[in-house]
């Protein structure tokens, strides 16, 4: 269905991802982070928007832990712990293996302390995002840091490794594979854990950043609609896909305009299709539903976004 887009500009360029807060005085309120490494609370109305922190690097991936902290995938930091009451941050993950990662990305917490997240890129880092989508290097990662802080890579070889979440049980957690148009799952428990599988194939668009909402969905973002010719140069010989990421910017393929986002349970039965007119915003690269309102972030734009199921 198409939906209206209410549109919230926030004094920063790419609110990539948002959360919503759930407790006390931030109960209600939105937080975001933009590319000059700003954390920025948006109040449950957005008539107030405040800067809480700095992260030093480029936040991407922002979730809430259950003190009330918010959890920063940083794509030059790592994972971070940010206090939006004091503004301290405290790096978590700065290293996987002894090496920096190269594109800290998105990030899931479960219930009992222990977080899911993704590295995008063994190559290439978030300035350089279109040089693996079209390259297709299929070098990214999903890990797991344990809550006494062991850090295990679980899963390799992904297609641009993206959004990650948890289903209401906790027993997969899900990754987007932007490249691949595909959201893949790993079992945790019961009779399947430890094998994967697809909660969702063959998506209409790129995923970006996913969720599980308080509606215990998973929703997943469509960046951009699926391109026949970005997949073509995805499918050619390594030494075309190199040169084409080395034409200059304006020549090069560009992601179609569209605000959607998409819902799934934990079957991978489709229960949402939101698609919202692009009128002065586009390219959702994050979302959270929270009690019926869906939140959305953009990579590109500088502002959130919110629509009303």
């Amino acid at each position: 269905m198409t939906q209206a887009l209410t549109v919230v500009p926030v004094p920063g360029p790419g609110a990539e991802d948002v959360v919503v807060g759930t407790r006390g005085r931030d109960e209600g309120a939105v937080f975001t982070g933009t590319a000059d490494g700003s954390i920025f609370r948006v109040s449950h109305d957005a008539r107030r928007i405040d800067r809480v922190a700095h992260t030093g690097g480029r936040p991407l991936g922002i979730e809430m832990d259950p003190d009330g902290r918010l959890l920063v995938c940083d794509a030059h930091r790592g994972v971070l712990r940010v206090d939006p009451a004091t503004g301290a941050v405290e790096p978590l993950v700065e290293q996987v293996g002894g090496r920096p990662m190269m594109f800290c990305n998105n990030a899931a917490i479960a219930s009992g302390g222990d977080l899911w997240f993704s590295d995008s890129s063994a190559h290439f880092g978030i300035e350089r995002w279109k040089d693996d989508f079209v390259q297709d290097t299929r070098t990214g990662r999903l890990l797991h840091r344990r809550a006494d802080g062991q850090v295990d890579v679980v899963l390799e070889g992904l297609a641009f490794a993206n959004g990650v979440a948890l289903s209401r049980a906790e027993d997969f957690v899900a990754v987007a594979q932007t490249a691949a148009r595909s959201v893949v799952r790993l079992w945790l428990a019961g009779e399947r854990a430890g094998q994967q599988d697809f909660l969702v194939e063959d998506l209409p668009g790129y995923p970006d950043n996913i969720a599980r909402g308080s509606d215990g969905l998973i929703w997943v973002t469509i960046a951009s609609p699926r391109d026949p010719l970005v997949e073509r140069l995805q499918a050619g010989p390594r030494w075309l896909r190199r040169q084409v990421t080395r034409i200059p910017e304006r020549l090069q393929p560009k992601p179609r305009q569209t605000v959607r986002v998409q819902a799934y349970d934990d079957s991978g039965r489709l229960v949402h299709d939101c698609d919202a007119r692009p009128d002065g915003y586009h390219m959702a690269t994050g979302v959270r539903e929270h009690e019926g309102r869906v939140w959305l972030g953009s990579l590109e734009e500088p502002a959130v976004a919110v629509l009303t199921l």
